[in-house]
């Protein structure tokens, strides 16, 4: 069976070994409740039947939230795992928006082929494949590219062939069964579709709104969080399919303020790290700081000594969560 691509082994390089001060800002497991809630996201296994915004408005409702959103819309006939960012975690859609997903696909053909035939133009499919959105999408119907990872066939019934396949963002599903069909000569339609994973989170570990229910008004009758905190995730762990890069303690308040990541202010790096990647900001006790595109690639900013490391793109972290360790022209003598 196929991977998507983020899913190897991380490794973290040191640049600079940095220690971390205990008496301001918090590990993301010690946050209180309701900085949990506003900076959390649900994996939520979304039911048939509503549309992907009328599951986030529930969702708001139920944690009687004023922002939440998601990330990747299932069509309102498909099933399966909607990732939900709360608060100010709905800064980090536009990176889950990016990641790879998989899907397990009911293809139904219109005449029954021979089962050698099915598999073969299957595989021709795991390449760059050119797409143009269906017409009822949300996306302007231009020709792109999109990147079909990994295509395996599960089983064959009839003119019914059952499928996973893991491919980029953005690609369509029905519109790839349509194309098999072309090829096939005998034309095809998706049947039934879910996803079963998205970015990091996948189906095994996703929860139903009957869930989310049950541990809010846990918490706010009993008092009790853990079923809240298992049902509502960090934001961290919407980021896990991106590199990570570790800022020392005297340069996260100056990313908080928008500045771009400099080297002297890196202390470890993710060892894949390739110029002009998405990479996460954290901060030492594992806190997200904010999302950003690197400059350099690994090798480089464990050399250099200076320069941009990463510009910043889309800050989490609220500015004054660590002691300012910068400086202004104010502040400088003279």
């Amino acid at each position: 069976m196929g991977k998507l691509p983020f899913e190897v082994e991380r490794k973290l390089v040191v640049k600079s070994k940095a220690y971390t001060g205990p008496k301001f800002s918090k590990a993301p497991e010690q946050r209180s409740i309701e900085e949990h809630l506003r900076h959390g996201v649900i994996n939520l296994d979304k039911p048939r039947g509503p549309t992907s915004h009328e599951v986030v408005a529930w969702v708001k409702q139920i944690l009687n939230l004023d922002k939440a959103g998601h990330a990747g819309t299932l069509d309102p006939r498909v099933s399966g795992v909607l990732p939900v960012a709360l608060g100010e975690a709905t800064k980090i859609i536009r990176a889950l928006l990016l990641a790879g997903k998989e899907y397990v696909c009911v293809m139904r053909l219109h005449e029954e082929v021979d089962r050698k035939k099915i598999l073969e133009t299957c595989k021709e499919f795991v390449c760059e494949i050119f797409q143009r959105p269906p017409m009822k999408s949300a996306v302007k119907r231009e020709l792109r590219t999109r990147r079909v990872y990994y295509l395996d066939v599960l089983e064959i019934q009839g003119r019914d062939v059952l499928f996973k396949v893991g491919c980029e963002a953005g690609t369509y599903i029905r519109k790839l069964c349509h194309d098999i069909g072309e090829v096939l000569g005998c034309g095809a339609h998706m049947f039934e579709l879910r996803r079963i994973k998205s970015g990091s989170f996948t189906e095994q570990n996703a929860v139903l709104l009957h869930d989310v229910i049950d541990a809010y008004r846990f918490w706010k009758e009993n008092g009790k969080e853990e079923l809240l905190r298992s049902v509502v995730l960090p934001v961290e762990k919407a980021v896990e399919h991106l590199p990570k890069i570790f800022a020392r303690d005297s340069a996260v308040d100056a990313v908080c303020h928008g500045a771009d990541l400099a080297l002297p202010g890196v202390s470890k790096i993710d060892a894949e790290i390739n110029a002009n990647d998405l990479v996460a900001i954290f901060a030492l006790k594992e806190e997200l700081v904010a999302i950003g595109e690197a400059k350099m690639d690994t090798k480089t900013m464990l050399i250099e000594n200076s320069g941009i490391a990463v510009k910043t793109k889309r800050v989490v972290m609220k500015p004054g969560t660590y002691p300012k360790g910068w400086k202004t022209k104010s502040s400088l003598p003279g």
